[in-house]
């Protein structure tokens, strides 16, 4: 017989205070955690059921299962919107959208912030695979939002973030990833972000408009250059 519910409830609490540590992180994928815990599927749901009626974790369709209470700018079910968007048009979206959103960031940042944002730059140093890579940008780009303190831009910015899981993107993503490789998102990446997160911490909302639109911009090149 497998281990129940209740058995597991408590290893997976252990497990998410050590994998997901912070409110809004993301918790490893199913089969990952699964594995560390030795249960079977719905053992798993079980517990995430439990976890959620706790406001312990929340789910975003798509996108994954988050540490924390949901957002109150994110609501509990998708429009179609997006839908029949192209990865062209999201990038173009978030060429729009993001630099501004960068700008704010500046605007209120804390020290808090700021040492959150620099943490979230290291995840994607240490980034070794494509997943990992995708995550530490997805982390990355939330962070600023959050640091803009306003629940429509970063309401905007979750809902770019669960487009960006659909099928046309991954497909288009995973083009581009073969041709860049881990290093570059290592290098290249990671250094137009933290190029970000200094002219947010000097609270410069020009400079931080110009680097987030130069690191996306190197996104697009790089998107168009796989096709």
């Amino acid at each position: 017989m497998g281990k129940s519910a209740k058995v597991v409830l408590p290893d997976l609490r252990l497990a998410i205070d050590k994998l997901a540590p912070v409110s809004g992180d993301r918790l490893p994928p199913e089969r990952e955690l699964r594995d560390i815990l030795g249960c079977s599927r719905e053992t798993l749901r079980a517990c995430y059921a439990t976890l959620e009626k706790e406001g312990e974790i929340w789910r975003r369709v798509g996108q994954g299962i988050f540490r924390g209470r949901r957002p109150r700018y994110m609501p509990i079910r998708d429009t179609l919107l997006v839908e029949g968007a192209t990865p062209p048009d999201l990038m173009l979206a978030r060429l729009l959208l993001e630099p501004q959103v960068a700008a704010e960031a500046a605007r209120h940042a804390n020290a808090s912030d700021i040492t959150q944002l620099r943490a979230k730059v290291a995840e994607g140093r240490a980034a070794r695979d494509r997943s990992a890579c995708e995550q530490a940008d997805d982390a990355f780009h939330r962070a600023v939002a959050e640091t803009s303190r306003n629940p429509v831009l970063i309401g905007f910015l979750m809902y770019l973030s669960g487009a960006r899981r659909r099928v046309a993107w991954q497909r288009e993503w995973d083009h581009t990833y073969r041709r860049i490789a881990p290093d570059e998102f290592q290098t290249i990446h990671s250094d137009q972000h933290d190029q970000v997160v200094d002219a947010i911490a000097a609270r410069d909302a020009n400079a931080a408009t110009t680097a987030m639109k130069r690191h996306l911009k190197t996104i697009a090149v790089a998107m168009a250059a796989a096709e």
